[in-house]
């Protein structure tokens, strides 16, 4: 089975290994994004799949857009029997979809419909979810829309951050991959339409949803600091500089007796504790101060003389 393979970031990367690893499957192509400037010396960087790829020698395409009519002779001569999709970054228009004899298929991570969109992992996490997993699809003109044909759901553990748990979802996706192409090929396989009624979005995570709220409870500024690390991360102020936040754990204490009324006060600095909303505390484990390393939250008290009766979360400006 002639296989083009079409992914960007390491989340695709052990899909792309089983593919290639697998005999049944022939990777006759891989299109991944350009390669992009990054680092202070802005040095022309090739995606992960890219690097990957070429270890397998496997030809690479990073065109610019797919409507590209030239683009599409290309994928037309190479005649797949499936298009593969994983983390891309890049809509495929019709006329592409309908190239590949069994299809286009698309590797998503998360249980679909639920969490349709660019950054389905760190949204669960941030919206306290216990659970999430992979989901393989046929895909259409949709956003995430098409038929569904296997999934595999994952526990999200208590403090996993949306870093680590990517890493562990990109394990079961590749697995799952080679399920669902197996499947398809024997014609043990049922399609499955997504019920809209249970949809939801998970837009591109940004700096705009990084910044904390202190008068949420500590349990929700748990999940959007796990969420959003590595990135953008989370993040406060302290002393009119910006604060990152890598790693918190939240604490089943009071916070007594700042009650009600002193959000984002500095409640202990040994360790280091943040009253929240609801009477709730939470414990700052990893920080980055603005213009310094990343650090231990005990390393950060020590460098800035930290007193409890300071405030986190003054307004960035």
């Amino acid at each position: 089975m002639k296989v083009v393979f079409m992914g960007t970031p390491e989340f695709a990367v052990p899909c792309l290994k089983g593919l290639a690893k697998a005999s049944k499957y022939d990777v006759i192509a891989v299109f991944t994004q350009p390669d992009k400037p990054k680092g202070r010396k802005f040095i022309l960087t090739p995606p992960p799949v890219k690097i990957c790829a070429e270890k397998y020698d496997i030809p690479v395409f990073q065109p610019a857009t797919l409507k590209d009519e030239n683009v599409i002779s290309i994928l037309k001569n190479l005649n797949p029997d499936f298009i593969i999709v994983v983390a891309y970054g890049k809509i495929l228009p019709k006329k592409i979809l309908d190239i590949p004899t069994y299809g286009c298929i698309n590797v998503h991570a998360s249980l679909l419909p639920q969490y349709r969109g660019a950054a389905p992992i760190g949204w669960a996490i941030v919206n306290g979810e216990k659970k999430t997993g992979i989901t393989t699809m046929y895909m259409d003109e949709g956003l995430d829309t098409g038929d569904v044909l296997l999934q595999s759901e994952v526990d999200i553990e208590k403090d996993e951050t949306e870093g680590e748990l990517r890493e562990r979802l990109s394990h079961v996706g590749a697995s799952l991959l080679i399920k669902t192409l197996d499947c398809i090929c024997e014609g043990e396989i049922e399609r499955r339409k997504q019920d809209e009624s249970q949809s939801s979005y998970a837009p591109i995570l940004s700096k705009a949803h990084a910044l904390i709220d202190w008068k949420k409870h500590a349990n929700e500024i748990h999940n959007l600091v796990r969420g959003l690390n590595p990135w953008p991360c989370a993040m406060t102020t302290y002393a009119g500089k910006t604060l990152k936040i890598y790693k918190t754990e939240q604490l089943e204490i009071a916070a007594e007796p700042f009650l009600g009324k002193n959000c984002g006060y500095i409640k202990n600095i040994s360790p280091l504790l943040v009253v929240c909303g609801g009477g709730t505390v939470i414990k700052l484990i990893e920080v980055q101060y603005e213009g310094k390393k990343r650090m231990a939250a005990s390393d950060f008290i020590n460098g800035r003389k930290l007193d409890f009766v300071e405030q986190l979360g003054d307004k960035i400006t």
